[in-house]
């Protein structure tokens, strides 16, 4: 499974690829929105995205703002001449499917986001979609099931040996990527703070806890 960090946050982005695990980042507005107020002053998207295609060796997701077709087909042109890196996210609607099929056709890639039913992601492939991104947290949020959602997106491609990389999104804790790598999951995109959680138990605290206070046991009676 590719980890992919959640986020346009530069330090976290160093942070997470510091430790050896980091396979590609994903933004969104609201990510880049954040990223702008960290940094107390607004952002310039395409030079941002730049930055963060250099700190990583995997995929980087730049998301479109357009809803319509031809204004999907010219910020994904853009935002595709930034960095070779850059995956175009374009959103699950009619216009949008319509952009991913002739994108394929010009070598653009993209990851198909905002998927909520195994219908939508079907579509999606089909159309040539590179990433599909079922939102398991956001699903959870109204009282359905995300990682059926999930299980049912996983064997429809499988099903039909479809080539786009299933991209678990909306991760909220550890069990959601746990339960996605058990199911072949190809990329688990989430925050730093979940990345973080997959190290944690307390058997790990308590016996590093144990050896430590053995250590220095042993080093008092040395010096006794």
């Amino acid at each position: 499974m590719k980890f992919f960090i959640d986020t346009a946050d530069l330090s976290e982005i160093r942070e997470a690829n510091d430790m050896g695990v980091l396979d590609g980042v994903t933004t969104n507005p609201s990510l880049m929105k954040v990223a702008s107020e960290r940094a107390g002053r607004p952002l310039d998207f395409h030079e941002h995205i730049f930055k963060i295609c250099e700190l990583v060796e995997g995929d980087v997701s730049a998301e479109v703002t357009a809803v319509e077709f031809e204004g999907i087909m010219t910020q994904a042109r853009a935002l595709a001449q930034i960095h070779a890196r850059v995956v175009v996210k374009v959103p699950l609607i009619l216009d949008g499917i319509k952009a991913i099929n002739a994108l394929r056709k010009e070598d653009i890639r993209v990851n198909c986001t905002l998927c909520f039913s195994p219908t939508q992601a079907l579509v999606a492939a089909k159309a040539g979609a590179v990433y599909i991104s079922p939102f398991l947290g956001r699903v959870d949020d109204i009282s359905s099931d995300g990682m059926r959602l999930l299980e049912e997106v996983v064997s429809i491609y499988s099903n039909y040996s479809y080539p786009t990389e299933v991209l678990a999104a909306s991760i909220r804790h550890p069990m959601h990527v746990v339960e996605a790598a058990i199911m072949g999951v190809h990329v688990a995109t989430m925050p730093l703070s979940v990345i973080k959680k997959l190290l944690r138990h307390p058997l790990t605290d308590i016996g590093l806890e144990k050896f430590l206070g053995d250590w220095e046991a042993f080093q008092q009676g040395l010096a006794s």
